[in-house]
């Protein structure tokens, strides 16, 4: 009876592992089937020109420097927005937040706001950002909207890091004399940078491919030089990509600046999340 029973739970064991292999396996192979396809078509539209230079003829020919610049530009305005609000706030609701019904309440909207889909927070930028603070159609407006956009997904990665830290650790620095605001400071936080370091980056990353957002709060179908300052409409490589993808007159001779356009854009959440793996093992190189 149980050798039998043995045998069943390794055959459960067996089919399980099984299937989540499986269900990797398919993700990846689709994964790489998309990387695969762009990659493939975008590649031969990739050179320096194409780096460097603003689209020319209709967008026809030239480059994207304009649409990178500006998704660069408009990635380090989020981070500036919604990096120490979301943080602070993490800590608030963590470590000095009672248990209390109001602030249940306050976690669970802040995980409802994550599902929204990205267009209302366009509509909600247009009404506030836009007309109410008179900013207008420009980078600033863009970048407050997708700060919005980018805090519940930053407070709550960096809420969950810093609830993996034992109260042992916390409870070891108030037992030498440390207050606790300086256990925060001191310990908590360093300990729970690598965590937060990369739900910041991957949330960036992820507001750097938005085009919902932007596409009602400043960002322009085509703008011959670079943005000069942060109260003017400027390019993106999202909206970029869709307009070549699907507005542009002459579809068929843009297609492959789009694929191109598309390589850049993965190029560029790569290198963030890239950046957040490094950041990451730094750290935890520099605890151990």
């Amino acid at each position: 009876m149980q050798r039998n029973y043995k045998s069943q739970g390794r055959r459960n064991k067996w089919i399980e592992w099984s299937l989540l292999l499986f269900c990797t396996l398919t993700v990846l192979a689709f994964l790489f089937i998309i990387i695969f396809d762009i990659v493939f078509k975008g590649a031969p539209a990739l050179s320096w020109e194409f780096l460097s230079q603003k689209p020319i003829h209709a967008m026809t020919s030239g480059g994207i420097l304009p649409a990178i610049t500006g998704t660069v530009i408009l990635t380090i305005l989020t981070a500036l927005f919604c990096i120490p609000f979301g943080v602070c706030c993490a800590i608030y609701l963590n470590e000095y937040a009672a248990n209390s019904l109001l602030t249940r309440v306050i976690r669970a909207s802040i995980r409802n706001l994550a599902g929204i889909p990205s267009i209302i927070y366009g509509l909600f930028g247009l009404a506030l950002f836009v007309q109410g603070l008179n900013l207008g159609t420009s980078m600033l407006a863009a970048g407050l909207t997708l700060g919005l956009l980018s805090l519940p997904y930053i407070i709550t990665t960096t809420e969950e890091a810093l609830r993996r830290i034992p109260n042992s650790t916390r409870e070891a620095a108030l037992g030498v004399g440390a207050t606790q605001f300086e256990s925060i400071r001191d310990v908590v936080l360093p300990t729970a940078l690598p965590g937060i370091l990369t739900g910041v980056v991957l949330t960036l990353a992820r507001a750097a491919g938005e085009t919902a957002p932007i596409l009602f709060t400043g960002v322009a179908f085509y703008i011959t030089g670079q943005p000069g300052n942060l109260r003017q409409e400027f390019m993106a490589l999202p909206y970029h990509l869709y307009m070549l993808s699907t507005q542009h007159s002459n579809i068929e001779k843009v297609r492959p600046l789009a694929y191109g356009t598309a390589l850049v854009l993965i190029g560029v959440v790569f290198l963030l999340s890239l950046t957040a793996f490094y950041f990451r093992q730094k750290q935890i190189n520099n605890d151990k």
